[in-house]
């Protein structure tokens, strides 16, 4: 059949207000033309991430009412530290407020100036938390993944033959942790695969190197190894999850994107002296070590969605969305990072509009005028997100790729939603020529896509610039 059907039903509403498209000219103008600066009440369909934005169950709810607001050994934290352990193993868990400082804490306990980080892809904050301390963030991306048109599988996994001769060129005692991000939204939100997970471990086991999993999208992963790899076919998802985390020596998880909830992260290990330095440095800036910077409602919500998420029915569904919006947009012609993951549809801006150079952010142009054309927010992952301008040079540097991602919040929109995004495209290819470029006016030493300000690019005279 092919109608999505949605494995829940709706119990509370939420309005938006339907926009017009001079509406929306002068407000991108007043955000300077940066998503990331609009405000949520001027959005009409929000895919500008998966993080935080999606809607909890009714069972999520009612643990919110069951949550214990004890500053210190609150019941909610033993409750959620008990589900964590049966899904990952590990012995240290600690809550966060979210990802990016259980990045920042892991980094500030191991990792130091001069020395270098390993991953399959670093994804923004993890890089510039690895960054901010002096540090080399490196990428080993699997070569499958160059052809974003190609539907070759695994695209997300690490490439263990250039990791191997980097690590053994690396002075002893420089990479202080190895990473893997599962799934790798760098690359289009591809799934890594179960074989390159136990490469990537024992190849930083052998040279000694705390393993750290990125888990954002745990769930997500375990779903496409039980999809694609016939060993994991018949074994249930949480074990498949399991088998995951035991090729590690500890996570960190952004829980705003498979724990189903709106703030928190987690922060796991087994090793005792790394615990007892995360411990410190979360008291100084987290919180109490059973709370971590969250309140009990919120351990509460989460200890639930850790149990909803690896439910097979939801992640069928979570497929079959993301399924037809990218076979949709594909017949539309509009270029799809394939295979589509499950978290967010990716477009190729650069082939989408090959008229606008690298330099003047195609991503981010396409961006715009999807929110222009129908009010809907995305975001750029490429230039504008991974480039940068060499502070030697003063010229710009450009990312691998230029991708607009789509991302389809847990269990807020419907069919007819994702219909009118495509119909938003569907207009945008019948005057794709006419899409002109970006460049920046301002821009943050890290991290710059979320505060730039930028402007169009001048139309030279003579020239015709339309969205008609």
């Amino acid at each position: 059949m092919k109608t999505v059907l949605e494995p829940f039903r709706i119990k509370a509403v939420e309005p938006f207000r339907i926009t017009t498209a001079a509406e929306r000219e002068t407000i991108l103008a007043k955000a300077h033309h940066n998503l990331f600066l609009v405000r949520a009440e001027d959005v009409m369909i929000d895919l500008l991430t998966d993080s935080g934005t999606g809607a909890m169950s009714a069972q999520q709810w009612a643990a919110i009412m069951t949550g214990d607001e004890s500053y210190a050994g609150c019941r909610s934290f033993y409750e959620l530290e008990a589900v964590v352990r049966d899904l990952t193993g590990y012995r240290h868990v600690f809550p966060v407020h979210q990802g990016r400082a259980a990045e920042r804490i892991l980094f500030g306990c191991m990792v130091m100036p001069g020395q270098a980080v390993p991953n399959n892809a670093h994804f923004d904050t993890t890089r510039a938390n690895v960054e901010f301390l002096g540090a080399a963030a490196v990428d080993f991306v699997a070569p499958q993944a160059a052809d974003l048109a190609a539907a070759a599988a695994w695209k997300g996994d690490l490439d263990l033959v250039k990791l191997e001769a980097w690590l053994a060129a690396q002075p002893k005692g420089s990479v202080p942790i190895g990473l893997l991000t599962i799934t790798n939204n760098r690359v289009g939100g591809q799934p890594v695969s179960m074989q390159n997970l136990r490469g990537v471990s024992a190849l930083y086991r052998r040279y000694g190197i705390p393993f750290f999993l990125d888990a954002a999208r745990f769930a997500e992963n375990a779903w496409w190894i039980h999809r694609l790899d016939p060993e994991w076919q018949n074994v249930p998802l949480p074990k498949i999850a399991r088998a995951m985390f035991d090729l590690a020596d500890g996570c960190m998880i952004s829980a705003k994107k498979d724990g189903l909830v709106n703030i928190g992260g987690l922060l796991c290990c087994n090793d005792d002296a790394v615990a007892n330095k995360v411990k410190n440095l979360l008291i100084l800036t987290e919180g109490f070590p059973t709370y971590g910077g969250l309140a009990g409602r919120d351990l509460a919500a989460l200890a639930q969605g850790l149990r909803e998420v690896l439910d097979p029915e939801y992640l069928h569904y979570r497929e079959a969305s993301a399924h037809y919006f990218a076979s949709h947009l594909s017949q539309l012609g509009v270029p799809v990072v394939q295979p589509f993951g499950l978290h967010a549809v990716y477009v190729d801006a650069r082939a989408m509009l090959p008229h606008i150079p690298v330099q003047q952010l195609p991503g981010q142009a396409l961006a715009c005028e999807l929110f222009l054309q129908g009010g809907v927010r995305s975001v750029e992952i490429g230039t504008l997100m991974f480039g940068y301008t060499d502070r030697a040079t003063g010229k710009p540097v450009v990312a691998d790729h230029d991708l607009v991602r789509l991302c389809l919040p847990r269990r807020v929109y419907t069919q007819s939603h994702i219909d009118w995004v495509i119909e938003s495209f569907a207009e945008l290819m019948q005057r794709r020529e006419h899409i002109r470029g970006l460049d920046i006016v301002e821009e943050a030493p890290l991290l710059r896509a979320f505060t730039a300000k930028l402007r169009p690019v001048q139309v030279p005279q003579g020239a015709v610039a339309s969205r008609a």
